[in-house]
């Protein structure tokens, strides 16, 4: 009979560059050391496992959504796209995402390169909480009604032209009453997390993760009135497309997509199971997008505290 006392992580390290593989393995060689068992999430490139002899002697397991089954936490080595990856098999076993950035911004990332050692006694003191970031869920369908996919998205469900040598037509609906038709190189439907992410370039403001919304920002559109909104997290938010005009593609997160054909129509609306999402301390969100994006605050004085 199995110990109902051990504890297990899914590691999820991203691993095109040596340095990762490296971090990979120390952080694997630091959880077994404390008696947590960890599995490796199986991936493309692979083979760069094998020469290593801790990540070779791990449980390698398929990248679906029985990942994480019976894991503690899921722990990422990587930069933004990696995490996002690893929150999916996170979220289908309602279990918490740690990240530590190995890539460039690493916004999502809880601890950086540098504080490596520090995260994983961390997780193996289990002095961390959990808290929780909404999620949008979506469906497509085609101009007969007919469903072609359902996905979610931690960040945004982003529908974009598939022929650049055209505009979208495309009706942003919230609510089940038009807002505007426009052309557009797309449209982005995005949670306070993603508000730091494809939106923000896109131009939508930053939005604090404790907001309770969702964000809608046109991307590239002819038109007068296309501002990003803010619109109540109660709120159906669809993006139809006209029948006539190029094909386009709803991606999600980045890494899943759903073909959108003329005449289909998205509608998003709040995620009905959040990411657990793991905090290492209570530093406000204000100090992470300052650091994030380094942002110049050297003229700051602030309040005087006694």
């Amino acid at each position: 009979m199995a110990d109902a006392t051990q504890r297990e992580i899914l590691l999820v390290p991203h691993l095109f560059r040596s340095n990762n593989i490296d971090s990979a393995a120390h952080a694997a060689r630091m959880l077994q050391g404390a008696g947590i068992t960890v599995r490796l999430l199986e991936q493309a490139q692979m083979k760069a496992m094998e020469s290593d002899p801790v990540l070779r002697e791990l449980e390698w397991v398929p990248a679906d959504d029985n990942a994480a089954r019976g894991c503690e936490l899921v722990l990422v080595l990587g930069g933004d796209g990696t995490f996002l990856r690893a929150a999916g098999y996170a979220r289908a076993q309602d279990i918490p995402v740690l990240g530590i950035n190995l890539g460039h911004v690493g916004f999502l990332a809880e601890g950086e390169a540098e504080s490596l050692e520090s995260v994983v006694r961390h997780v193996i003191e289990k002095s961390y909480r959990v808290t929780e970031r909404m999620t949008i869920d979506a469906a497509v369908t085609d101009a007969d009604g007919n469903e072609l996919g359902r996905s979610w998205a931690l960040n945004e469900c982003s529908v974009e032209n598939v022929d650049r040598t055209r505009v979208l037509d495309a009706t942003l609906e919230v609510d089940f009453r038009p807002v505007s038709t426009f052309g557009c190189d797309g449209v982005l439907v995005s949670t306070p997390t993603g508000s730091t992410a494809y939106a923000f370039s896109a131009g939508g403001p930053v939005m604090w993760p404790a907001l309770d919304a969702m964000l809608v920002v046109p991307n590239n559109a002819h038109a007068l009135f296309a501002k990003p909104l803010v619109v109540s997290p109660r709120s159906t938010v669809a993006v139809e497309s006209e029948p006539d005009t190029s094909e386009a593609v709803a991606v999600f997160d980045g890494v899943r997509t759903i073909p959108m054909p003329p005449g289909s129509r998205v509608e998003v609306i709040r995620g009905l199971r959040p990411v657990r999402w793991v905090r290492l301390d209570d530093r406000p969100f204000t100090d992470r997008l300052v650091d994030k994006f380094q942002l110049p605050v050297s003229g700051w004085r602030g309040p005087q505290h006694q």
